[in-house]
């Protein structure tokens, strides 16, 4: 059924992410083809918090940077952890409540903008100053008058 869905989003022109909460859940969206991978740490079904949930399926996914991109989330409250996903293979993280409307924005912020954080397979690319504007259109770098996050709050 999912294979379906995701062949039917994809002819009508949108772009899907399915998100995971195990073994089984990730394996079917792997087996569907899906090309957007959300693994949770938090079950909404089950009203569940599995704070390692990310780490144990992490070793399921082949590689970084596409064409299979594979997202975690769910109770990442600091950078640290942030940095662990990443490290462990995911692509990105989802963060909310310890971003938005946060006094530690600025710190995520300044995480995310760092590119030590690049996928491995990124690292050769010369992208260390290059910078992009919201669209994704190459800009050169680095952005004026943006010197850190502090600038956006």
């Amino acid at each position: 059924a999912l294979s379906n869905f995701l062949d039917l989003a994809t002819t009508i022109g949108l772009e899907t992410i399915v998100e995971c909460h195990t073994r089984n859940e990730v394996q079917v969206a792997l087996d569907s083809l899906a090309q957007n991978i959300l693994v949770s740490n938090y079950d909404r079904l089950q009203q569940r918090y599995y704070p390692d949930q990310a780490y144990k399926l992490a070793g399921m996914f082949p590689g970084s940077g596409g064409p299979l991109i594979c997202i975690a989330g769910g109770g990442i409250d600091d950078t640290e952890e942030m940095k662990r996903l990443l490290a462990v293979g995911y692509d990105g993280v989802i963060v909310g409540k310890a971003a938005m409307g946060s006094a530690r924005a600025p710190e995520f912020i300044r995480a995310v903008r760092d590119r030590t954080l690049l996928p491995a397979e990124f690292s050769q690319w010369g992208l260390e100053h290059a910078e992009f504007d919201m669209d994704g259109n190459f800009m050169p770098g680095p952005k004026p008058n943006i010197d850190d996050a502090d600038s956006f709050m």
